[in-house]
């Protein structure tokens, strides 16, 4: 097994976590998967009650090691660094990469009136069941980064109710606990909570610009912070009446994973900014889940070197073969 071990530099967490979402890193990956993104198939998925999801597939000519399906985070995409750093280095590897998009994510706005919220986690797997349907391989895989880590856990956990044939599943500093990760956004480094912020705030203009009878307009413009922006939509636009029952909805700890069958495991820092490590212990013992816990990484970053290229691709790669 590969370990973790960056340079001095680039073991503080804001460094691993920052670094990793700027044009120091995204530009020369944009250069590096050129041609995989102008490859890439989009892919319209029909999921249940009318429901559509989007992706980007690109199939691998020699797909001997099987179809892997990413995950981004919370108000990321199929395009964000990590997700394209992953599915570069897997599609060489052998694999076919389907890249989803969550609802509301990417450019799949325009694709549902209802908004996006972390508990709709039944269009996700109809997703990854018709992406099965459509493209079957000999080995399935799946993997997700923060909250796509969390989502791909969830699916993990309920893959035998729905008769997903996945091989293993792999989650990157998966959100656990969403109301400490949550408390830990708000009350740690103003940066992670302005660009949270801005990023929420961002998708649901364009929404509303899709969908203008969700009428939020005027409200938005008066929210400020996460807290205030989950205590208008949560009652106001999901099925639970506060933001602290839904968070709970979507939790992996208490007994989300306790029928786990999916071969599954954990990477996640010990050092992580907004994931509390020691939420590792409030989850279900399973025979099915390995946890792994390097000591530096950060947020989704796990940066080798000054490179900048990333050691989750290659542990990715020890995993899934």
């Amino acid at each position: 097994m590969s370990t973790f071990n960056p340079p001095p530099v680039l073991r503080n967490p804001h460094v691993q976590t920052l670094i990793s979402s700027t044009p120091l890193r995204a530009w020369p990956l944009a250069r590096r998967t050129r041609q995989l993104q102008a490859e890439a198939q989009d892919v319209i998925l029909q999921c249940s009650d009318g429901i559509r999801l989007h992706g980007l597939y690109n199939p691998n000519p020699n797909p001997e090691r099987g179809l892997a399906i990413l995950l981004h985070g919370w108000e990321g995409d199929a395009e964000s660094s990590y997700q394209l750093s992953n599915a570069f280095t897997l599609h060489r590897a052998g694999f076919s990469v389907f890249r989803l998009h969550l609802r509301d994510h990417g450019p799949s706005h325009a694709l549902n009136p209802e908004l996006y919220n972390s508990t709709r986690l039944r269009e996700v797997i109809d997703a990854i069941a018709e992406i099965l349907r459509l493209y079957p391989h000999d080995k399935h895989f799946l993997s997700g980064h923060s909250l796509g880590g969390n989502f791909s856990l969830r699916v993990a956990a309920r893959a035998h109710e729905f008769g997903l044939n996945l091989d293993r599943v792999v989650g990157v500093c998966p959100v656990l606990d969403p109301w400490r990760t949550m408390i830990e956004i708000e009350n740690g480094s103003a940066i992670y909570h302005r660009y949270f912020v801005h990023r929420w705030k961002r998708s649901l203009k364009i929404k509303l610009k899709h969908y203008p009878e969700l009428g939020y307009g005027n409200t938005l413009l008066e929210l400020q912070t996460l807290g205030d922006m989950n205590d208008y939509f949560v009652p106001n636009y999901t099925a639970y009446d506060d933001s602290r029952s839904y968070y709970q909805a979507y939790a992996l700890t208490g007994s989300t994973l306790e029928n786990l069958r999916v071969p599954s495991h954990i990477i996640l820092s010990q050092d992580d900014p907004m994931i509390p490590c020691d939420d590792l212990k409030d989850l279900a013992n399973s025979p099915a889940l390995s946890i792994e816990t390097p000591r530096h990484g950060g947020h989704c970053g796990f940066l080798m070197n000054w490179k900048l290229d990333g050691w989750i691709d290659q542990r990715l790669l020890e995993l899934l073969r």
